[in-house]
């Protein structure tokens, strides 16, 4: 049913993603799926690399480790952007159709104020209105 599935991560956060990770490896493993994990970043440093350069080889690592840890295909994508703030919603739905993936597992926020008073919206929710994939948002 699904043959690669996307997975947006933040190197930086890995212990908040545990069971999006989790729960993208499992449907892999059920439909022998490749799993495509993809960070969007800054041109600028950020806390887990200083350089895009420097984020793709990490990325890279880290998708190769997962694959071994978990007996599944994997790659990594490492998306640059100048303002993932703004930009962050157009360049996943990209990477959804530069790599072709037919299901993209993403982590929710918990929901807080921000919330209820519609000043935070929902990268998810974005996805969902304008991808043609299945989106599995994992709270």
């Amino acid at each position: 049913m699904y043959h690669k599935i996307l997975v947006p991560v933040d190197l930086s956060h890995t212990d908040k993603l545990a069971k999006a990770l989790n729960t993208a490896i499992d449907i892999a493993k059920h439909y022998q799926a490749k799993l495509c994990y993809v960070a969007i970043t800054n041109t600028t440093p950020g806390a887990a690399a200083h350089t895009p350069e420097e984020l793709a080889e990490k990325m890279k690592e880290f998708a190769e480790e997962q694959g071994q840890a978990h007996g599944i295909k994997t790659e990594s994508l490492v998306i640059t952007t100048p303002d993932t703030a703004i930009e962050l919603d157009d360049r996943v739905l990209d990477a959804i159709k530069d790599t072709g993936a037919d299901l993209i597992v993403m982590a929710s926020h918990t929901p807080g104020p921000g919330d209820k008073l519609h000043i935070l919206h929902s990268n998810g929710a974005n996805i969902v209105r304008h991808s043609d994939i299945s989106v599995f948002v994992v709270r």
